[in-house]
């Protein structure tokens, strides 16, 4: 048999204040409950721990010797149990998030905004990165959110959709194309276009839709980065699509935004995770506040 934590507080109390109706009243437990904490506690240990061959309680050797061992026992048990009623409350602990560029820069923040008001002692380690790396992230534990969007293959990995996505055509803001409230995928093929680059969601997603519409654009060139397709847009190089979730950056860059059809390509963002029972308190916290 182990001794409880409350045998040792029953007997620590005992012992500093050496009355059992004061201990009791301080523990909120009657006389007769503390007397019986204290014969199990002895009985575990192997002999008494008070001597009671007189009126006054008093320790044995073996119970003062013992009693520095509690008190410190006690004073761990309290500080971890603090620690992780931290954690539980939020006040305490770490936000660790992947999240594709494009959901980094221009959602991300105010959401982030939003969560340090409402946990501001909860520290936050963000990766921005590709969607392939989001994935991979979370899968060796880096990261317990990754925000992207729905990959093909989950690989073991739940996945919370919050969004819906789609394309839009970014142009120069004085393109002939810009003048139209809405655009074809075929409209794109004629200009010079700009595109992710080969091996990329975003590609592959863009290729599959030129190709529902019979389309080989004139492909000048290809970036990593949508803000630097951005940037290329800009300075009149070409036009380009990027999802929706870009719009405002883009838009910020002074570039004309077109939503696209025939076809509608669009695409769930969402957040990654290993498993909801298994999150930290904060990952749970800013998954509601995402989701929800």
């Amino acid at each position: 048999m182990s001794a409880t934590i409350k045998q040792l507080r029953a007997f620590a109390t005992v012992a500093r204040t050496r009355s059992l109706a004061e201990a009791s009243a301080q523990l909120h437990i009657s006389q007769p409950a503390l007397s019986v904490a204290i014969r199990n506690l002895e009985q575990t240990a192997g002999g008494p721990l008070f001597s009671r061959d007189s009126r006054q309680l008093a320790l044995t050797p073996e119970g003062r010797e013992f009693l520095a061992r509690a008190e410190q026992l006690l004073h761990n048990w309290d500080q971890s149990l603090d620690a992780i009623q931290q954690r539980f409350r939020l006040q305490h602990g770490q936000l660790a998030l992947a999240a594709i560029p494009a959901f980094a820069l221009n959602r991300l923040p105010a959401l982030l905004a939003r969560f340090h008001t409402q946990y501001p002692e909860i520290n936050i380690a963000l990766e921005d990165i590709v969607m392939e790396r989001v994935f991979q992230a979370v899968l060796d534990g880096r990261a317990e959110l990754g925000i992207t969007f729905r990959p093909e293959d989950l690989g073991g990995l739940e996945f919370v959709a919050f969004e819906r996505d789609r394309f839009i055509a970014v142009l120069p803001a004085g393109h002939a194309l810009a003048a139209k409230k809405s655009l074809r995928w075929s409209d794109l093929a004629a200009a010079p276009f700009i595109a992710m680059n080969r091996g990329s969601a975003v590609r592959r997603w863009t290729d599959e839709a030129l190709a529902h519409c019979g389309k080989t654009p004139r492909l000048l060139a290809e970036a990593n980065q949508l803000s630097t397709i951005g940037q290329m847009v800009k300075v009149g190089l070409g036009v380009s699509v990027v999802p929706s979730l870009c719009e405002v950056q883009m838009r910020d860059y002074g570039l004309a935004c077109r939503p696209l059809s025939a076809p509608v390509i669009g695409q769930e963002v969402g957040v990654l995770l290993k498993s909801r029972g298994a999150l930290s308190a904060p990952a749970a916290a800013f998954l509601s506040l995402i989701a929800g």
